[in-house]
């Protein structure tokens, strides 16, 4: 079996589809691109797509269409590609449960960066790299367990995470009761400078305080503290 990573490319403008075709493909990727979502919906029982690199501006059905269509399929990891200034969009496209995003124009080495750094957390290759997880981690009666990258609510049954909300609340698991501001956890999860207005951070932890019932008017769990972050107010215990 190849277990080369195979990209699947979403974008109407034919020089960038090609171009980041043979880019990636240089680059060690198996690709398959389709200029609409419509083509994007035939090839995807065609292949096992590692990671969908989505442009957000398709003719037709929109990118952010797509994008929800493509969640109910399946957990795989989502790159858009978003207009410079359509913050909206790049919003709505990361509370639909896309892992990253780069806007046009780009730089396609940044690209390339942004698609490994989400396969490597996909894959948890970053987390083997360090010390054996513990078996769980307990907290307020939910149960993560990093060997099996799962998350069990109170009732011990599974609540299926996204690979971005997953390093998330790692993340704050890993931190308890300490405050960590946006720009902490856009470096702990991404490395890199968030701009002024970016509210990835901000989106990732509503989708997450979602996933764990807590609610995002009133929250007990994932704590915000006005003008400095969110903590995560919980006792954590780990298991040996």
């Amino acid at each position: 079996m190849d277990t080369t990573p195979h990209i699947l490319i979403v974008d109407d403008d034919r020089e960038i589809r090609e171009l980041l075709s043979k880019f990636l493909e240089r680059q060690g990727f198996r690709i398959a691109a389709a200029r609409d979502a419509r083509e994007a919906r035939r090839l995807w029982p065609l292949g096992r797509y590692h990671l969908v690199v989505l442009d957000l501006m398709l003719p037709g059905e929109s990118g952010l269409d797509l994008a929800r269509w493509l969640r109910s399929q399946s957990d795989v990891p989502i790159v858009m590609l978003t207009a410079m200034g359509e913050e909206t969009d790049r919003i709505v496209g990361l509370e639909l449960g896309a892992d990253d995003y780069v806007a046009k124009p780009f730089n396609p080495r940044e690209l390339l960066a942004r698609i490994r750094a989400v396969l490597r957390r996909a894959s948890g290759e970053a987390a083997s790299a360090k010390e054996p997880p513990a078996k769980a981690i307990h907290f307020a009666g939910w149960t993560l367990e990093p060997g099996r990258r799962r998350l069990l609510n109170p009732d011990d049954v599974e609540v299926p995470l996204t690979g971005g909300e997953y390093e998330l609340l790692t993340v704050l698991v890993e931190r308890p009761n300490r405050v960590l501001t946006r720009d902490m956890l856009m470096d702990l999860l991404r490395g890199r400078q968030a701009g002024p207005f970016d509210r990835a951070i901000d989106v990732a932890v509503s989708r997450l305080r979602r996933k764990l019932e807590d609610d995002g008017r009133n929250p007990t769990l994932i704590k915000t503290v006005r003008g400095g972050g969110y903590v995560l107010a919980a006792t954590v215990d780990r298991a040996a």
